[in-house]
Formats: structure tokens, sequence, C-alpha cells
């Protein structure tokens, strides 16, 4: 079985960027500069690296009208383009985390979930989309909740 991880779409943050920070404030955005520890790029699913800034941002990333409708603080890479967009390849930035990848039906309601050390993720997909109800996974980073990628079957 295929599976495809993507990043979040760049266009809804680009403009983000060439905003002072009081603008950002206004839309509840804070900029950092990454120390090069704990800064995952949503869109490019890499670790951003030291001395980079990045858009600290509220995203809803299950924004169906169900009980499991929800949003969390992610990072941006600021002024980011390239998406991660790629078949049977887990990123290292997921490989490198304790997991919790949530699975979902094509009404959006949660039919499992498990915590997953990222060198096994692979298998976890797999796994989930063995049952016919998932139509797509969410993938969080397990200790801070926050959410990392979706999976698709491919």
């Amino acid at each position: 079985m295929t599976f495809r991880i993507t990043g979040l779409d760049p266009e809804p943050f680009l403009d983000l960027a060439s905003l002072s920070d009081e603008r950002l404030a206004e839309r509840g955005v804070v900029r950092r500069v990454s120390d090069g520890t704990g800064f995952p790029c949503r869109v490019s699913l890499e670790d951003v690296a030291a001395g980079e800034r990045v858009l600290l941002l509220n995203y809803e990333h299950q924004p169906a009208p169900t009980p499991f409708r929800s949003s969390h603080a992610i990072y941006v890479r600021e002024g980011e383009r390239r998406r991660f967009d790629r078949v049977d390849d887990v990123p290292a930035l997921l490989r490198s985390r304790l997991l919790s990848i949530r699975a979902f039906d094509s009404a959006h309601m949660l039919v499992d979930a498990d915590v997953v050390e990222g060198e096994a993720a692979a298998e976890a997909i797999e796994r989930f989309f063995a049952t016919p109800d998932t139509d797509y996974l969410h993938v969080h980073y397990a200790r801070p909740g926050c959410f990392a990628a979706r999976v698709d079957r491919a």
C-alpha cells in the first residue's frame, strides 16, 4: 500500500512575511528566530536552521464541523514556498520524533489513533490504511500535541 505525506500549502502564509511584528500580533502571529532546535516548518516538513525566521501561529488543521474540529500552534519558516509532497517517504523531521497518528473517516470522524516512534511511522501508516474506514491521517508531534502533516492514500 502506498501513502502520500504533504506539508501545508504555503500560499496562506506568504503574505505574513511582509508584515511588521505589530501587524502580526494583531492576527495572533508571533515572529521568532530559530535557535536550531524545535522549530519544525509545517510547509517544508524540515527543521528550521538556527538564525532563520519562523512564524508561530494558530492553524485549524481539522476544520470539518464535527466534534473533532481542531486547531493548534504551528511554525512556518518565513517565506517558505517548498511544500513537502512525496509518496512513501516519511521525512526525517517526522522520523526523529514521537508521533501521535490519528485516523479519520470520510465524515471526518476519528476511527483510530496511536502513538509511535517516528522510525515506525511508515508501518503505522500502512496499518491504519489497511482499515477500509480510514480515509486520511493526521500526524501530530506527540509531546506538544501540534499538528505536523497530513497523510492520504496514494
